[in-house]
């Protein structure tokens, strides 16, 4: 399976997943699924960018963890008004990132996501 066959898997099993990316922390999105139907809101919330932003933020929680031996960061996430952001490691350099809309399984979300992050982790 490739990264693709994985995205794909996730945001067909969230209801109101926006997009799915395999992301390094240097925020440049290894592999990108977005929902057919969502690619108005995902144009709209312009999801690249704020992943970008996001990626720099995952990376400084990361930092803190660490300085603050609270032991490895494993999920974040954003909420907002308008989109919910999953996060979740797959290895020190790359993670998963999904984009919700706020009514989206949220629950189902993280589980998806936790599921998924070791096959990721395989394909790398």
């Amino acid at each position: 399976m490739g990264f693709l066959t994985h995205l794909e898997s996730i945001v067909s099993q969230v209801d109101g997943a926006i997009a799915c990316s395999v992301m390094g922390f240097d925020g440049i999105a290894v592999e990108t699924h977005q929902a057919t139907a969502q690619a108005e809101a995902a144009t709209s919330m312009e999801l690249s960018n704020a992943w970008v932003e996001y990626a720099n933020i995952l990376q400084q929680l990361k930092n803190a963890a660490e300085v603050l031996k609270t032991g490895a960061v494993a999920e974040v996430s954003v909420n907002s008004e308008k989109l919910i952001t999953l996060m979740r490691l797959v290895n020190p350099d790359y993670f998963l990132v999904l984009g919700l809309k706020p009514e989206g399984n949220y629950g189902k979300a993280r589980y998806v996501l936790r599921v998924t992050a070791p096959k990721v982790k395989a394909e790398l």
